[in-house]
């Protein structure tokens, strides 16, 4: 009879225990879940950060390259630029060199043609002179025919070769430049090309050596 009366009691506490426990453990879940939930929007906020990191990263990292890349640039233009530079003072260095050069072969040519013009080839008359001197008793022995025209020889071409040096300096000519008789006539006295008293034939050379007669012994002395 009691148990009759129980079990109806029984069976009430039984669903208000089940109850609780399917409350606490819907409460657990919920918290479990709420936990879940804020770990969730952890990880989410982690990986937003992560991403900003790495793309802030990564635009530096370019700003970086692109800097180098500018300097890479500036390097070599500067190294064109010093190069250039070495290019442009070798050539001031020989371009300064040959005009050294021109204005000792001026200077040169200056003092050949004073000197050859100081001392200008014997005439037939100055020959003449000079051996009707030497047949007047008491006078000192003259040269020989061979040696006055060598000497006559040596002025004329002392007298070509000034000539050509001059030439070369108003024309702005190299050593090796070739010439002609005609070419050399403005500066030679009378604008007359001398003959060789022996007979001889000059060849006038290019700038820069000696004009030359084909006679053995007619040269041009210093």
């Amino acid at each position: 009879m009691k148990l009759k009366i129980l079990f109806p009691w029984l069976c009430v506490l039984g669903s208000l225990a089940g109850l609780a426990w399917f409350y606490s453990a819907s409460q657990k879940k919920e918290a479990e879940l709420v936990t879940l939930r804020a770990e969730a929007e952890q990880v989410q906020q982690v990986r937003a950060e992560l991403e900003e990191a790495k793309k802030a990263q990564t635009q530096k990292e370019s700003d970086e390259l692109a800097r180098l890349r500018r300097e890479h640039d500036e390097l070599l233009r500067l190294r064109n630029e010093v190069r250039q530079l070495r290019g442009d003072k070798q050539q001031l260095s020989g371009q300064v060199q040959a005009a050294q050069a021109q204005v000792a072969n001026a200077q040169a040519q200056a003092e050949a043609l004073k000197s050859a013009r100081t001392e200008p080839a014997l005439t037939p008359q100055q020959q003449a002179a000079a051996q009707a001197q030497a047949a007047r008793p008491g006078a000192p022995p003259a040269a020989n025919p061979e040696q006055v025209q060598a000497i006559a020889c040596s002025n004329n071409l002392r007298l070509i070769d000034a000539a050509k040096q001059q030439w070369a300096l108003e024309k702005q000519k190299p050593a090796g430049a070739i010439l002609t008789t005609a070419d050399l006539l403005p500066y030679l006295p009378n604008r007359t090309f001398p003959a060789c008293p022996g007979g001889g034939v000059y060849t006038l050379n290019p700038v820069g050596f000696a004009p030359l007669c084909n006679i053995p012994g007619h040269a041009m002395r210093k």
